[in-house]
């Protein structure tokens, strides 16, 4: 590189603020209040030095916290005020990372990374666990991030803990404590690794079809009718609604396996023998998946019933395939919707309905 050039490109460098040599980087010096970590379990930081099955290996909680010392001051109740909220640290908020479920206070927290305070007491703590990120110490939060709150008790220890310290006890396999111990105080936070996990609301509700209609409260039944209430035949399926798509043809292609309804494999119960086509079928609980074309359904009982529709599904699993031609609904069904029809002596039709068309399974019980 010729001279001019490289004093040009050196001297471009430094009036855009670039420096060229080291005498103006500065790096910072040890904070007063270290960061630090805490894991569970403990040996998971170091995980690539454990055997690929050391239950170990898999990390259940990590926390990220600034380590204040007590530096001779009285810490509780004077250092930090009670009734004040405290970021269980110092410098940012303290971090926690939760690789499962857990359950605190009663309340499931999903697996992601949360920030903790503490709204402090003479005898306990409110410890919250909250959505907002990237924060210093408590002035602003946003309350409406917290998520889950704990009330936890104090208790005295003998020693004095110089430093603020997290740490965990293990309870039993499913449950663990966390520690908060600072000066003569410790505090104890009840952490469920087993949290349990509830469902919300189904955009595609589960529903129940059963013939006859009457079995599905037979303790109702009066003595005399209670034999003609004897169950014979139970759907159990899930019901998508239209929701302004168009569903033959767009949303469910011409061709393609259908699970007939949405969410798990719809669930077909025969208990009695029955013969759909001619094929002779034992009573027992089976699958119903459906081909939709422009003309007609191909209807399949098969074997797979425990599953999430038809991904993977081994044909071998097939009963019996019948074409059923389709028919206009009487009016449009927004949601899926099965039912019956009565057609003659131990014959009935599982009839399947949803936007304007519909199709019947013809079903013959064995008695």
């Amino acid at each position: 590189m010729k001279l001019n050039t490289l004093l040009f490109m050196l001297t471009f460098l430094a009036c855009a603020g670039f420096t060229v040599n080291g005498q103006d980087v500065k790096f910072p010096s040890l904070d007063k209040s270290p960061l630090d970590a805490a894991h569970y379990p403990s040996r998971s930081a170091f995980a690539n030095y454990l055997d690929a099955d050391d239950p170990d290996r898999n990390q259940k909680i990590k926390v990220v916290y600034s380590r204040p010392n007590k530096n001779d001051r009285v810490v509780f109740g004077e250092l930090l005020k009670y009734g004040e909220l405290w970021r269980l640290g110092a410098n940012e908020g303290t971090e926690v990372m939760f690789f499962v479920p857990v359950e605190i206070g009663g309340k499931t927290i999903q697996s992601g990374t949360y920030t903790m305070n503490a709204e402090l007491h003479e005898d306990h703590w409110v410890l919250n666990i909250s959505t907002e990120r990237f924060i210093a110490g408590t002035s602003n939060l946003d309350a409406s991030k917290i998520i889950a709150s704990a009330k936890i008790p104090t208790s005295q220890i003998d020693d004095v803990r110089e430093a603020f310290t997290i740490g965990f006890q293990k309870v039993d396999e499913g449950n663990v404590n966390m520690i908060f111990e600072w000066d003569r105080t410790r505090a104890v936070l009840p952490i469920n690794l087993n949290a349990p996990t509830m469902a919300g609301d189904d955009k595609s509700p589960m529903d129940l079809a059963a013939y006859p209609a009457s079995s599905r409260f037979r303790n109702l039944a009066k003595p005399e009718d209670f034999d003609n209430s004897a169950p014979k035949v139970r759907v159990v399926y899930s019901r998508p609604q239209m929701n302004g798509r168009k569903v033959f043809g767009e949303l469910l292609k011409y061709g393609e396996m259908w699970r007939v309804g949405a969410n798990q494999t719809t669930e077909v119960t025969f208990f009695t023998d029955v013969m759909i086509g001619d094929t002779k079928i034992n009573s027992g609980r089976y699958g119903l998946f459906a081909k939709v074309h422009e003309d007609n359904w191909e209807f399949i009982i098969h074997k797979n019933v425990q599953s999430w529709g038809p991904p993977n599904h081994n044909d071998e699993d097939n009963i019996v395939t019948v074409k059923a031609p389709i028919a206009k609904t009487p009016s449009t069904l927004e949601a899926l919707s099965i039912t019956y029809e009565e057609v003659g002596d131990n014959m009935v039709n599982l009839v399947v309905g949803w936007e304007d068309t519909m199709a019947r399974l013809p079903i013959k019980m064995m008695e």
